[in-house]
């Protein structure tokens, strides 16, 4: 498993604000201009107090650049609001895209390490949040900029009244060091337990007819609820994190500003400084201690840090390694297991889920796979495709090993059909069009025919242009969505997964007339629980405990009581009488 990240030459932040430099830029100048702009206003509102005092002209000047620097504050920071919100969601986009590319280009057993709550989870909420570092970033340079530059305004109006500031400041910076460490970790764990309600859902979504049927709802409900407890303790942390800054905050402020009114007053009543000056002074302290914007970028930057950490581990997936090669032209699907081995979770002392299987299916012929539950049956349907690579021994399609192939070259050749296919598209013939390539809606409709998806799709609606949404669907049918997509996208291997399960014995028997006109162009591969498929098909893989019991054809194989007693439940008596061919083809 390679879930362990690697080291990096740079940050995940640094890599985001590669993405959109202009707009980063364009937002640090505007959070740099408009803190610059609320720095000189203080100097500027000081001046023109001096010069109101004097008794003598108004001085419409200063009146005037007094009111062009709040405009420009005001504009500098509607600037950096609209970019901020803008560059985030398209670095969010852009994360997204490529943890979920970084995801699907790796061996599924290794992204699949990540439980699928879990993972949802962080390719939405933790992405968003990641994404937003550069932005927080680039913004919270008026944060620092701020302070710093008050302090020094303080020190050009009065070194004695920036000194009375300076007296809180170490207060100031512990208040900010708790205040991020406490959030980071409140953070990341509100997130681990978001994840975990994640997963229980996603299991619970997955599982709602089983649940259903055994009346366990209420466990159910309780089951997933349960982190809910640690989600809002670790909730009530954040905030109360947060509470202790604003409190201790609204304590200490006061005091500095208290403290540096007084020595401003002080230095006034001396003659040291004017009435201006100390105005200057007041709003230069209120400058100073407005920590909230800090506050708040540097909160940001910790939950932004705490969910790139949980993005790492998928960020640093390997993906499938290959020579680059591609299939040989025009092969017929020549498919060869040279003693391929699997382990659980690909570890030596994994409990083994294939030994030494060595197997050659002929080009254009069709091969079912059949055993007990549990006996290695999906593994073989992943192997034989390169959804799982196998820890020992070699897979073959006509000559080429699947580990040799670039992914890009390979996949077009293979289609697989499962028992419970997912949907991707917006409508019913976007799913069937989907693939390695979008097929034509000639191949769609050709597709649906062969998978006898196309009597329910034209009692839809609209039609193919139904959306999904608007389908309901029975298992039956999503089954045979998914093998209409599968036809749609035909190549040199058709890996069927237990995708005839669902349905009926006469929508069945045309299906398999489907499979059977794609002999001698293509070779398949059927998961087979049902008799009749293993009947039908030319040879017989028969899986137990991961091993090859036996192979070669149903008609030989039933001999076996054993083998028979694999589809007791389609035989009416263990003893019964082999069916033939013919039979089968008549049900």
């Amino acid at each position: 498993m390679r879930l362990n990240p690697r080291p990096a030459t740079a940050s995940g932040t640094r890599r985001l604000a590669r993405r959109h430099p202009a707009a980063l830029l364009a937002l640090f100048l505007c959070s740099t201009g408009g803190a610059l702009a609320a720095l000189a206003l203080p100097a500027a509102l000081g001046h023109t107090v001096d010069g109101l005092i004097d008794g003598g002209p108004v001085p419409w000047s200063g009146l005037l650049l007094c009111a062009v620097l709040t405009l420009a504050e005001t504009g500098f920071d509607a600037g950096a609001a609209v970019l901020g919100t803008s560059t985030t969601a398209r670095l969010t986009a852009h994360l997204r895209t490529r943890t979920t590319a970084r995801v699907l280009a790796a061996e599924p057993r290794d992204a699949l390490a990540v439980p699928t709550g879990d993972l949802t989870a962080r390719l939405t909420a933790r992405t968003a949040d990641a994404a937003a570092a550069p932005v927080t970033a680039a913004g919270a340079v008026a944060g620092v900029l701020l302070p710093l530059g008050a302090v020094t305004g303080l020190f050009l109006i009065d070194p004695w009244t920036a000194a009375a500031f300076l007296l809180g400041a170490p207060l100031l910076v512990a208040l900010l060091h708790t205040f991020t460490r406490r959030t980071a970790d409140a953070g990341a764990d509100y997130q681990r337990a978001q994840s975990v309600i994640a997963h229980r859902l996603t299991e619970a979504l997955d599982g709602a007819d089983t649940i259903r049927a055994a009346r366990t709802g209420a466990r159910e409900y309780r089951r997933i609820l349960e982190p809910l407890g640690a989600l809002a303790d670790h909730g009530r942390r954040t905030w109360t994190v947060y509470g202790r800054a604003a409190g201790q905050s609204a304590l200490l402020l006061p005091l500095l500003m208290l403290l540096v009114l007084a020595v401003g007053g002080l230095r006034l009543h001396a003659g040291a400084i004017g009435v201006g000056d100390l105005v200057a002074a007041s709003r230069y302290a209120a400058l100073a201690v407005g920590i909230g914007a800090l506050t708040g970028a540097l909160g940001a930057l910790a939950r932004s840090r705490a969910a790139a950490r949980t993005l790492d581990p998928l960020l640093t997936l390997d993906p499938l390694p290959h020579e680059g090669l591609g299939p040989l032209p025009g092969g017929p699907g020549h498919l060869e297991f040279r003693d391929v081995g699997v382990a659980q979770d690909g570890k030596p002392d994994g409990k083994p889920l294939l030994t030494e299987v060595h197997l050659t299916v002929p080009g254009g012929t069709s091969l079912a796979v059949v055993g007990r539950s549990g006996s290695g049956k999906s593994v073989f349907a992943a192997v034989a495709g390169r959804l799982l690579d196998p820890d020992t021994g070699t897979v073959l399609l006509d000559g080429v090993p699947l580990t040799a192939m670039d992914p890009a070259l390979l996949r077009p050749e293979i289609a697989y059909a499962f028992a419970r296919p997912a949907l991707p598209g917006t409508t019913v013939g976007d799913t069937i069009a989907f693939g390695a390539w979008t097929a034509d809606p000639e191949a769609v409709q050709a597709a649906a025919r062969a998978a006898r998806a196309d009597g329910f799709i034209g009692l839809l609606p609209y039609g193919y242009a139904t959306p999904l949404t608007d389908a309901p669907l029975s298992g039956g049918e999503r089954q045979r969505l998914g093998l209409a997509r599968a036809f749609a996208h035909p190549g040199r291997l058709l890996i069927l997964d237990d995708a005839l399960s669902g349905l009926d014995t006469v929508t069945e028997h045309h299906v398999r007339r489907a499979l059977d006109e794609r002999a001698g162009r293509c070779t398949r591969v059927i998961v087979a629980h049902r008799l009749s498929s293993a009947a039908r098909a030319d040879r017989v893989l028969w899986l137990e405990d991961g091993r090859v019991r036996a192979t070669g054809p149903h008609e030989e194989l039933w001999a076996d009581p054993e083998y028979r007693a694999v589809f007791r439940t389609e035989v009416a008596e263990a003893g019964a009488v082999p069916l033939a061919r013919t039979e089968v083809e008549a049900r």
